[in-house]
């Protein structure tokens, strides 16, 4: 035994547990659950400038401007000609949805909704002058759309491109359920009669199991269920903020653009306004691939194997920025880093 020292009592007294260290050392409720999840959030963002870097590598891998140009293109060259095979071949009630949905996410008013209207119910290429040729072609190029979405979605996820032979009827089949989710947002949106209270959580949450079936279709399965839904949660939301703002400023500038110079003055605005539709789209993928990995996430998402540990996703090393705080020098290092590689063969 050793003796105690002059402050020996004051030393015992320090060791004894405090009166709660029981209660907090026990404690497992909601409470504990909250401050641990508060506590993994706080430290996953204490690194500004390593986390600055990871994202400025992930936005220039998926090159975010390029990418939404490209896709905006697709959509207005070889998506909107399938939008008037719907409307030659389809019947009324399919014309008054799809009038219905675009005077809801675009928020279409005078001169632009008249337009609007002309085009699911006036004057549309009648059935004669669609032949099988035509429509098949329609269909074919109007899966360069699903094309772009399935490699933006690859490079997100840090995965090698798919098989065209593999991934072919993958296109088809998200096209088909792109429109028809188009079709239906306008129903969607008004809660079918019950009311935009109704209606918003209703197009938010269609909108985000699209995007979530987009993913998991297009990457062929190879990345689980749980792992993207942090992408399609942040594209849903990016979307609805989208819809909210458009009905503030896409009808006045539709309509003054159609004032000044005709008709084709609508399709700048409607470039513009796709361009910044699909920005947002594919910031949310890309982001949710680094989401997915951050805590409190990896655990909740990630799927168990044998029951006991869990697994994340194949994962590719992120491109190597250099060591500086600028976000800006890190995403032009990762973009030449991302230029590079594209040289290199890919596998067919």
């Amino acid at each position: 035994m050793t003796e105690p020292g002059p402050d020996g009592d004051r030393r015992a007294d320090a060791t004894e547990p405090e009166p709660d260290g029981d209660r907090r050392a026990g404690a497992t409720g909601p409470h504990a659950r909250l401050r641990s999840v508060v506590g993994e959030l706080r430290d996953a963002v204490a690194k500004p400038s390593g986390g600055a870097r990871r994202v400025a590598a992930q936005l220039a891998r998926v090159n975010v401007l390029d990418t939404a140009t490209r896709l905006a293109a697709q959509v207005f060259l070889a998506a909107l000609p399938v939008l008037f095979v719907m409307v030659s071949f389809g019947p009324p009630v399919v014309r008054e949805q799809l009038l219905s949905s675009l005077r809801s996410f675009l928020g279409l008013t005078g001169v632009s909704a008249d337009q609007a209207r002309e085009f699911t119910t006036g004057r549309t290429p009648p059935r004669e002058s669609w032949g099988v040729f035509s429509i098949l072609m329609t269909l074919l190029s109007a899966t360069a759309v699903s094309r772009t979405l399935q490699r933006l979605c690859e490079r997100a996820w840090h995965l090698p491109p798919t098989s065209r032979r593999l991934a072919a009827w993958r296109w088809l089949i998200w096209l088909f359920g792109w429109l028809a989710s188009l079709v239906f947002h306008g129903a969607c949106r008004d809660g079918f009669g019950a009311g935009p209270l109704v209606g918003f959580p209703l197009a938010l949450a269609t909108t985000v199991l699209m995007w979530w079936w987009t993913q998991h279709l297009l990457l062929g399965g190879r990345v689980p269920w749980g792992p993207l839904l942090p992408g399609a949660l942040l594209t849903g939301c990016g979307i609805a903020v989208c819809d909210a703002t458009s009905r503030l400023y896409l009808p006045r500038a539709l309509n003054e653009s159609i004032h000044r110079y005709g008709p084709v003055g609508s399709v700048f605005t409607l470039l513009s306004w796709l361009i910044a539709l699909f920005v947002v789209i594919t910031v949310g993928i890309a982001l949710g691939y680094l989401l997915a990995q951050q805590p409190p996430f990896n655990r909740w998402l990630s799927p168990r194997q044998d029951g006991s540990a869990r697994t994340r996703p194949a994962r590719t090393a992120l491109p190597r920025a250099r060591k500086s705080s600028s976000f800006w020098s890190a995403y032009a290092s990762a973009k030449s880093a991302t230029a590079r590689s594209k040289l290199s063969p890919r596998p067919r």
